[in-house]
């Protein structure tokens, strides 16, 4: 189910940031009906999917995907040729096998750098003090092409950690857009889910993703628990 209302509100919310922002719908454990019933009523949204077997079951090429989880190397190959956006890039061994997925598909494909910003052991991402360097390495690859930053931080609510985090996120993106590097584009900072979207949008992210804000609280099937 899609929670017009809602859409309505994140609308409202980007146009008070005064910039534009691109939305993106995390579909993870939502059926291929309800994804249509949100592009009908949103089209401009991006969808995102966290689970490459769920990607390639509800995939439609007429609508834009975008990858947002974690990645393992061996499933890049079932990806490749369908995703617009890698949002977790965070080692050598993924970008490499990114690299090679994309060369076999004549493609340059373009990914965020994960930072783990709240340095959480659950969650993937680079170190914040690594970044650069990290964005460095990324110039050996041809077949891909940098566009800036992703980060999921942490659940603290609207508290000053919480918002010190993200100034900590909107730095590191502005000092890293000077860098001179070869593939690295600069113009996308990929920060900001359904708890804290809101606040996201005051630290300079151009790119949310949310879920439960359009779709509800997800309903786990027995299977999946």
């Amino acid at each position: 189910m899609v929670y017009t209302e809602h859409i309505r509100d994140v609308r409202e919310a980007v146009a008070a940031c005064g910039r534009e922002v691109a939305v993106v719908a995390a579909v993870k454990m939502q059926t291929k009906d309800t994804v249509d019933e949100l592009m009908r009523a949103a089209p401009d949204f991006i969808l995102g999917e966290n689970r490459v077997q769920e990607l390639t079951a509800k995939y439609d090429p007429s609508y834009r995907w975008h990858f947002i989880g974690q990645l393992q190397t061996n499933k890049v190959k079932y990806i490749a040729d369908k995703v617009e956006l890698i949002h977790s890039l965070d080692r050598a061994e993924l970008a490499k096998e990114i690299d090679r997925q994309a060369a076999k598909h004549g493609k340059i494909q373009d990914c965020l750098v994960e930072v783990n910003m709240g340095s959480e052991i659950s969650k993937g991402g680079v170190a914040p003090e690594e970044a650069a360097e990290f964005l460095r390495t990324l110039q050996d690859f041809p077949h891909i092409r940098v566009r800036g930053l992703m980060s999921v931080l942490p659940n603290l609510g609207d508290t000053p950690e919480l918002r010190s985090l993200y100034a900590g996120l909107q730095s590191l993106f502005e000092s890293t857009a000077g860098l001179s590097l070869s593939n690295y584009r600069a113009d996308i900072l990929s920060a900001g889910m359904s708890g804290d979207y809101k606040i996201a949008l005051e630290y300079g992210s151009n790119m949310i993703r949310l879920g439960r804000t359009l779709f509800g609280e997800r309903i786990y099937p027995a299977s999946a628990v």
